[in-house]
């Protein structure tokens, strides 16, 4: 929000300094961005009338003025500007002024003829950037009169940073009531008296859109002068609001917004065919040629304004193309109305816009402000274009206004949550300074909020309030008091940290990404399933909710490649989305890895190697041994992986079914290409909980008792794999069974084509007695009819 310090001053009478309002306005929360001082060093600048203009007789773009500065004799000055003339009135920098930009005005001879100063624009003053012409002052304003005087100069362009609560202060009267409360001042009067109607045209006004349009009002005004100058003075305020003037009409609509914080909008009357404007919402297929003259294609998240049904304006955004006003208008139809926050936010970014009313209306606009607006605007449009006023039209659905609520504040809360004891009395002044009605109560105040503060809903909003404005210096700095529970981290899961730091010691580098990423990127992982679109998206580009971890991970190792980092290593703990039709979104705690380049770092000690599959598994493993799990693999073919190089990843079970975790691959060549990514790329993502999940730690003795190794070579079918293979043997080995080892897989000479040879050592042992043959021979016969079965295994000879 940017506005002139001037101007906040005409609503706040205080005494402070420019320094110290400065100060004063970041210190209660509308933190001071950008302050630029304008019109310093003015007093030897005039209001000049150019009394003749004639030809220079050496150059043909100069001209030799006249110019009445206000004194007994004529000044003569040799003029460029294009739009120097007989009768214009202009500043006039007299010899010896010292102009903002340095320039030292000095009596010269420009080709030979003598000029006394300089006639000069708004940039030269530093009060705009226009330098295409003299600045244009008004044709009543008399000759002598310090230039500063009549632009209201020196001030200060001072624009605030503010959070999205503070909607009540995008309007200058807005920031007034904060000074006030701050500065010990008070909000000056602001009484606008209605405009008394002259004629009777009007329109009704139809609203078919329930709590989004909750209020709307229109005034007609009839042999307006369209084509009238903006006053100077609310040209030069909108100027150091950021805002150039357009034309009148568009101008005090925006003057109105800035001082009010209320949106305004103006239509052509004689462009309105209907006798009715209303407020609904757009159907599907509907258009609407904008201001900006940019066709919307629209559907039911939009809310319009229309002319017996026919769209003119995109309701909180932008008004329509086809209805606006122009020099030749001669009626206008004012209308200023309240839209919920909720029918207005995101609706603008998706149509590639921002406009300073949704902007306000995404934020909350008071409701009370509409009629007030009107007749504010009504009164300065006929005092500058002159015209008749129609009746003000209101239509409003009172049920679904917002409606402050008395709220609770104690004395012992406030004192307990800011450590320091506020007097009574001062804490009813800030109240009322901020326009809020307060009664004093036995233990506290009960607080009424104004409409415009639809951030005060609770007590807690009340104690920021007496804390905001009494000071944040005037509360002392002090320890937590009081006795603190420190809460064990459970045994049962591993932290969220060690998960961390075990993956930076395997050489991996943490990346945090966004959780929403584009549906044409999920689509390319064929991971578009179960998909939650953002109602408001930031941009097209990240419209939906990331259902796996990996596209977003893979997409900053693309970024990283493409920057000639030949070895890249990430991982990523986060949430994924998914929603099944017609039920709320899922989310789920995953962890994510891809690796390319290089197995390790430059060195002279092994031969340099890319990273494989089973470097990415051993580093798996590795995190899978700090919650205790074992894991086995499943073959599975998934469209983003390579074919062949792809496992599902499971957690053993001691009894039971394994649990899934998530998957181990190698990434399609065809996905690599797609991406642009010109290496290969490992890659893991496994739910996160479960991986965390382990047993509580407790003591055992090992076993007195020797353990047994028994090797068994068995062939079988080369499709069979080794995680079905260890399942039967753990199985029909039963308690007995520590350990499984595959130490060979042979396929060649002495085996039949189509198989291969797996040997495995069991590890027998038990804890209550020595293990004697026939129980070894019992647990291998065992396993050896439970390969037979379950896999057509037969003993290798």
């Amino acid at each position: 929000m940017k506005f002139s310090e001037n101007w906040l001053r005409q609503h706040v009478s205080t005494t402070a300094s420019h320094d110290e309002l400065v100060d004063t306005l970041t210190a209660i929360g509308l933190e001071v961005e950008e302050v630029t001082r304008i019109g310093d060093g003015l007093d030897n600048v005039v209001v000049s009338r150019i009394v003749s203009a004639d030809k220079h007789p050496e150059a043909d773009r100069l001209q030799v003025c006249q110019v009445d500065a206000g004194g007994d004799d004529l000044v003569q000055i040799v003029c460029g500007a294009p739009n120097a003339r007989a009768g214009l009135m202009a500043p006039l920098a007299k010899v010896g002024a010292v102009l903002p930009g340095g320039m030292k005005i000095e009596a010269a001879q420009l080709r030979g003829v003598e000029s006394f100063g300089m006639l000069c624009s708004a940039k030269e003053l530093g009060t705009d950037s226009d330098a295409s012409g003299l600045l244009e002052l008004p044709a009543d304003a008399t000759p002598g009169t310090p230039v500063g005087d009549l632009l209201g100069l020196p001030d200060s362009a001072i624009e605030i940073k503010l959070t999205p609560n503070r909607a009540d202060c995008y309007g200058v009267r807005g920031i007034a009531f904060d000074v006030a409360a701050a500065a010990d001042a008070a909000v000056s009067g602001f009484n606008v008296d209605p405009v008394e109607a002259r004629i009777e045209d009007a329109l009704s006004i139809q609203l078919d859109a329930g709590a989004d349009a909750a209020r709307y009002c229109g005034r007609v005004l009839r042999d307006v002068d369209a084509t009238a100058r903006t006053p100077l003075w609310m040209a030069e305020r909108l100027r150091r609001s950021g805002v150039r003037p357009v034309s009148l009409l568009v101008d005090v609509t925006q003057y109105v917004m800035l001082e009010l914080g209320q949106p305004m909008h103006a239509f052509d009357r004689d462009l309105l065919s209907g006798g009715t404007v209303g407020a609904r919402r757009a159907r599907d297929g509907e258009r609407l040629k904008l201001l900006d003259g940019r066709d919307a294609a629209l559907d039911p998240q939009f809310l319009l304004v229309t002319d017996a049904d026919t769209p003119i304006a995109l309701a909180g955004i932008m008004g329509g193309f086809d209805a606006r006003v122009t020099e030749a208008t001669r009626s206008v139809f004012l209308e200023a109305a309240h839209f919920a926050p909720a029918a207005i936010i995101g609706r603008s970014r998706k149509l590639g816009l921002h406009t300073d009313a949704s902007h306000r209306f995404e934020r909350g606009v008071d409701p009370e402000l509409p009629r007030i607006a009107i007749e504010y605007a009504t009164a300065l449009i006929l005092d500058a274009a002159g015209g008749s006023a129609g009746p003000v039209v209101e239509a409003a659905l009172h049920e679904h206004l917002p409606q402050p609520q008395p709220i609770a504040m104690r004395r012992a809360r406030l004192a307990r949550v800011l450590g320091i004891e506020v007097p009574g009395a001062r804490v009813e002044r800030i109240f009322r300074a901020l326009g809020m009605q307060v009664e004093a109560l036995e233990e506290g105040w009960q607080v009424i909020a104004p409409s415009r503060r639809f951030d005060i809903a609770i007590e807690e909003d009340l104690i920021e309030e007496v804390a905001r404005i009494h000071g944040y210096d005037n509360i002392p700095t002090t320890l937590p008091s009081g006795a603190s529970r420190l809460a064990a981290p459970t045994e049962t899961m591993v932290d969220g940290g060690d998960i961390r730091r075990h993956m930076a010691s395997r050489d991996y580098l943490e990346a945090i990404n966004y959780a929403f990423v584009g549906g044409d990127l999920l689509d390319s992982w064929t991971a578009s399933e179960g998909a939650v679109a953002i109602a408001n998206p930031l941009s097209a580009e990240l419209g939906v909710m990331r259902t796996m971890l990996l596209p977003g991970l893979v997409s900053a190792l693309a970024r990283n490649a493409a920057r000639q980092q030949s070895r890249v290593r990430l991982f990523e703990l986060g949430n994924v989305f998914t929603a099944a039709d017609g039920e709320a979104p899922l989310h789920i705690e995953r962890i994510a890895a891809v690796a390319c380049g290089d197995a390790a770092t430059e060195q002279w000690g092994h031969p340099s190697r890319e990273v494989g599959f089973h470097d990415l598994q051993g580093d798996l493993e590795s995190l899978a041994a700090l919650s205790g799990a074992r894991l086995e693999y499943e073959p599975v073919v998934t469209p983003w992986a390579h074919p062949g190089r792809c496992a599902r990843v499971l957690r053993r079970a001691e009894a039971g079914q394994a649990t899934p975790l998530g998957w181990i691959a190698q990434l399609h060549p065809r996905l690599l290409q797609t991406l642009e990514i010109d290496v290969d790329v490992i890659a893991f993502e496994l739910d996160l909980e479960p991986l965390q999940s382990r047993a509580v730690p407790k003591a055992s003795t090992r076993s007195r008792y020797p353990s047994v190794r028994r090797d068994l070579a068995f062939v079988l079918p080369e499709g069979v794999p080794w995680g079905e293979v260890a399942r039967s043997v753990r199985k029909a080995a039963g308690p007995v069974l520590r350990d499984l080892v595959l130490f060979d897989r042979y396929q060649g000479s002495g085996v039949e084509s189509g198989c291969k040879s797996l040997a495995m050592g069991l590890i027998l042992q038990e804890e209550s007695r020595t293990l004697i043959e026939s129980d070894v021979d019992r647990v291998v016969a065992s396993v050896t009819t439970a390969m037979l079965s379950d896999h057509a295994a037969k003993i290798r000879d």
